[in-house]
């Protein structure tokens, strides 16, 4: 069993007479894999095998791709990822980087230490020829 599993991230209390709030990782790797899908370039995000398998078996996973880690600097969070072809992988990712920042601060409070971007791959979008095209 990963070492996060059941770790939760304690969010800063506003008042203190209401109660805790706790956010699981699982759910940073939600928003974090819907921020970066959000971004003009990005393909898909890119699980492994299980993962795969997971989602084939169940349905759509959201976490496909985004792995959080809960370190003593912070969250760190690594994001696999295939771009289209013809975009600037540079300028995409670091959108994405800033995007998935602004998402979770917005929605959670929480301050990220960390975003790698893991380029895996490349989409080539073909057009299918017609048989009208075809000579």
């Amino acid at each position: 069993m990963p070492e996060n599993e059941n770790r939760t991230i304690e969010v800063e209390e506003q008042q203190e007479d209401l109660g805790r709030i706790e956010i699981s990782p699982e759910v940073i790797e939600v928003i974090a894999s819907l921020a970066a899908v959000e971004i003009v370039g990005v393909s898909d995000l890119h699980g492994n095998f299980a993962s795969g398998m997971v989602e084939k078996l169940s349905g759509r996973n959201y976490r496909k791709g985004v792995k959080v880690d809960l370190t003593d600097d912070g969250i760190t969070i690594d994001v696999q990822l295939t771009m289209n072809y013809g975009v600037s992988i540079p300028d995409v990712a670091e959108k994405v980087q800033d995007n998935i920042v602004q998402t979770l601060k917005r929605m959670t409070a929480l301050d990220v230490h960390e975003i790698n971007i893991h380029v895996v791959g490349v989409r080539f979008d073909h057009k299918e020829k017609t048989g009208s095209e075809i000579d």
